[in-house]
């Protein structure tokens, strides 16, 4: 199993529209083929800071949601809200 944590800064007036958009497909990631959790966090200090937190059976899985048609609708809908680059990072549990 893998661990995904993605960190993503919203432009201020674009976090509720994230929001809404994160709401309404996180089940659909959850129940994406490989995925068994996902969450998202929202950092204490700097409010326009998220991350999602997601587990996955495998790189494979993962991939295969990155290349799917849910990735790249809710991608599509999220990126032009950011107002830094998103980082990404695949971890295990040591």
């Amino acid at each position: 199993m893998i661990e995904r944590i993605v960190k993503m800064g919203f432009i201020p007036d674009q976090i509720d529209a994230f929001i809404e958009i994160f709401e309404l497909n996180k089940d659909k990631i959850r129940n994406f083929e490989g995925c068994s959790h996902v969450k998202l966090l929202r950092d204490i200090n700097q409010p326009n800071q998220f991350f999602t937190y997601s587990h996955w059976e495998s790189e494979e899985h993962l991939n295969n949601y990155r290349n799917s048609t849910l990735f790249k609708g809710v991608w599509a809908n999220t990126k032009n809200k950011f107002n830094q680059k998103p980082e990404a990072w695949s971890v295990n549990i040591v």
